[in-house]
């Protein structure tokens, strides 16, 4: 009986999240409630792209900057997901938040970030990463630490006075998501599923719920 009054709770209140037209409003409640509960970077997702073979490849980035035009991550456009997203300009996001047992997962195609954008948050970065942003080649094979160290060395030493510039191969993606997918655990594997969908960026939302 007590199964029974959880998953009507859990379904009345699943019911009261449909009426949300549109998922950055969830999402802004669920994100900001990950805030509170992650022990650890509740920015990290997953992202997936696609090579030239058509092999998947998924690594953790984080979130920098979300609203209606899309989700921002920003890397280098040199290393391997850089030139997949260049290539092939669409991928997959999965925000996974243990502690509150939920998943969010994105689709959609990826735009390049303005200069401006990139220059902006570029500028908040410490400033070892900004030499870290210069020194890696990023993906590409590492003869040895040390060989690391010492192009850390070079940069810090090239730019011991003044501002870092922002490497022109290094800035930011934005995925414009089509689908959005909010996952609720519930008991006995019957999680509640919640997807919004559209054809095109800004064209209105459609939801759906699907079996777990």
């Amino acid at each position: 009986m007590p199964v029974v009054k959880g998953a009507l709770a859990l379904h009345i209140v699943w019911i009261m999240i449909r009426e949300k037209a549109d998922p950055l409003d969830l999402f802004a409640e669920w994100y900001a409630e990950a805030v509170k509960s992650e022990p650890n970077d509740p920015s990290a997702m997953a992202l997936g792209t696609v090579g030239p073979d058509g092999m998947p490849s998924v690594r953790m980035v984080l979130l920098k900057d979300y609203d209606p035009a899309g989700f921002v991550f920003y890397t280098n456009y040199e290393s391997r997901k850089g030139r997949q997203l260049l290539a092939n300009p669409k991928a997959a996001l999965l925000f996974h938040w243990k502690s509150l047992r939920r998943q969010v997962r994105l689709e959609g195609p990826i735009e390049k970030t303005t200069p401006e954008e990139a220059d902006a948050y570029f500028s908040t970065r410490a400033r070892g990463s900004q030499i870290g942003a210069w020194a890696s080649e990023q993906s590409r094979p590492l003869e040895s630490r040390f060989a690391l160290e010492k192009r850390v060395a070079e940069v810090t030493a090239k730019y011991v006075i003044g501002k870092v510039p922002r490497p022109d191969h290094w800035s930011g993606f934005r995925l414009q998501p089509l689908l959005i997918e909010f996952w609720q655990d519930g008991a006995f594997r019957l999680h509640d599923r919640l997807e919004y969908s559209r054809p095109t960026p800004g064209a209105p939302w459609s939801t759906r719920t699907l079996y777990p």
